[in-house]
């Protein structure tokens, strides 16, 4: 049997990422209430605490509506990844590439965060104008830190998400469980209230979960929660930790087989 010609000037690299992006700005030009669902949920939990919270926590509840959402990618992951995995059988196309499970997982955490980009440039410059409005202007660098405390989130939380995904054997399976484990430790996490709020059992059950030092880092550096250099090093030590702790983990109980 003849084998296929390929051409000289077809590229054979760096086509994966592209090829993920273009499916997560069509998901949402085919279904504008994509890029809206993500933004819903953290205005909600914002609109209530205005009510019932200090006028002076506003900026730390919007940072922590902006870290809830990098956490909740996980979940969408985790949907697309499953559903993908059982009822489009696409991972066995793509194990049997060469792409790769690496690949593989930040395509699909790509496509999903094109969906989340909306939602966190709202609530980024309602950050910037609260503080502005304050007096208090966002500092530039204090935008570099909380940009990489987002980048860490969405890595860790993606690969949680596709690493549950191989373990979900149903389409019945998807929605309550990633719902369940993401909401459960968005809860945990102190990301709407200072870590102080919390009953000290429930303080050292929180430093257990990588959100709390982002939290800690972002809240320290705007001055939001005032912490010396020292410390917040350590919180950047600590959250640079136990993501790559996270994801090694994630990676390992991932299942990178056909079916």
């Amino acid at each position: 049997m003849a084998q296929p010609v390929r051409s000289a000037n077809l590229p054979t690299e760096g086509r994966s990422l592209p090829a993920f992006l273009i499916i997560g700005w069509r998901w949402i030009g085919r279904n504008p209430a994509v890029a809206i669902a993500p933004i819903l949920l953290p205005f909600i939990f914002l609109y209530f605490l205005s009510l019932i919270s200090p006028a002076e926590l506003l900026p730390l509840e919007i940072v922590g509506a902006m870290l809830f959402t990098l956490q909740n990618i996980g979940s969408w992951v985790l949907g697309d990844s499953a559903s993908w995995r059982i009822e489009a059988s696409l991972q066995d196309l793509f194990v049997a590439s060469p792409m790769g499970r690496l690949r593989y997982l930040f395509g699909i955490a790509f496509s999903n965060l094109i969906a989340m980009i909306p939602a966190l440039v709202i609530l980024g410059t309602l950050l910037g104008y609260v503080e502005w409005d304050r007096g208090t202007p966002v500092p530039f660098y204090a935008w570099l830190i909380l940009l990489g405390v987002l980048f860490a989130l969405w890595v860790l939380f993606s690969s949680i998400g596709i690493a549950i995904s191989s373990r979900v054997k149903t389409q019945r399976e998807i929605w309550p469980v990633g719902n369940l484990t993401f909401a459960v430790l968005g809860m945990l996490s102190p990301l709407y209230y200072p870590i102080s709020y919390l009953p000290p059992a429930w303080q050292l059950v929180a430093h257990g979960i990588p959100t709390t030092y982002a939290a800690l880092l972002v809240q320290g550096v705007l001055g939001i929660t005032p912490a010396a250099t020292d410390t917040l090093l350590l919180y950047a030590g600590l959250l640079g930790l136990s993501t790559a702790i996270g994801v090694t983990i994630a990676l390992r109980l991932y299942r990178w087989r056909p079916g």
